[in-house]
């Protein structure tokens, strides 16, 4: 197995592995801690059953499966993000919009952690994603900025009503790896709504500062998928988005996840 950097703020290339079949104690352990060093780990060429991608997710967690309801007739831990409609009905959810910068399932108590999406169909031109380097933005801040929000919680919150929490879900506007115990900015475009405890105005203000930061280019890299892609990432130390592609075009992914512990800041 070869682990190639993309060279940008974040990502690696895995060459020379298959993901259909077992792997050994010591290729799972270096599959692991180069996702902890590269954050996204991308796997050109894999031909993987719905079954063989959640036995390669276990690696990682135990996967479950997502909170929106899916059409029946394929493995729970299974979720199909695609445009394309079969007889009236939607083979998976999400479209082929924008999807603004996010970590996935923020708005939940116990957010994604590890998300695993294996690509069978692809645009020729759009539906690009890209990550966001949320270690680097943090250590990129001026110390006025770190001291004003390290303490500071922030509201997530989905745009349906119906996928958020029974109560409003706080996280920490930078919270601590797990594993890594390196500090990462968390808070997003798409699901963070207000900082906790301040005036509209003032929390308006700092989240529009923090987000415009967070989302410089200098901390973005952006994967072309290619049909076959197996692609892993961090949710808890990352942000992406998803650029738009032509409606008429077909995408289809199929995405596994693993759910975490609910953020929090060490002293």
């Amino acid at each position: 197995m070869e682990i190639v950097a993309t060279g940008g703020p974040l990502g690696a290339e895995i060459r020379g592995l298959d993901a259909s079949r077992e792997l050994d104690a010591a290729t799972r352990g270096r599959l692991k801690l180069a996702l902890l060093e590269h954050l996204v780990l991308f796997i050109r060429d894999q031909d993987l059953s719905e079954q063989a991608q959640v036995d390669f997710s276990r690696h990682f967690g135990t996967p479950e499966p997502h909170v929106r309801e899916q059409p029946e007739g394929r493995l729970r831990e299974i979720f199909v993000v695609s445009n394309v409609s079969t007889n009236g009905k939607p083979l998976g959810a999400l479209g082929n919009g924008e999807l603004t910068f996010h970590s996935d399932l923020s708005y939940l108590p116990v957010p994604g952690s590890y998300s695993i999406v294996h690509a069978l169909e692809v645009p020729k031109r759009g539906g690009d994603t890209q990550w966001a380097n949320a270690y680097a933005a943090y250590d990129a801040m001026d110390d006025e900025l770190k001291t004003r929000v390290l303490h500071l919680r922030a509201l997530h919150r989905h745009g349906e009503a119906s996928q958020n929490h029974d109560t409003p879900v706080f996280h920490p506007v930078v919270r601590t790896h797990p594993e890594t115990r390196r500090r990462a900015t968390y808070v997003s475009p798409q699901f963070t709504r207000a900082i906790e405890g301040l005036e509209r105005e003032e929390s308006d203000g700092l989240l529009e500062r923090l987000l415009r930061h967070v989302t410089s280019a200098r901390f973005v890299w952006t994967h072309k998928w290619k049909a076959g892609d197996l692609v892993i990432w961090d949710n808890r130390c990352t942000m992406h988005r998803r650029e738009p592609f032509p409606p008429s075009a077909r995408r289809i992914l199929k995405r596994t996840q693993i759910f975490g512990d609910p953020p929090f800041l060490e002293p």
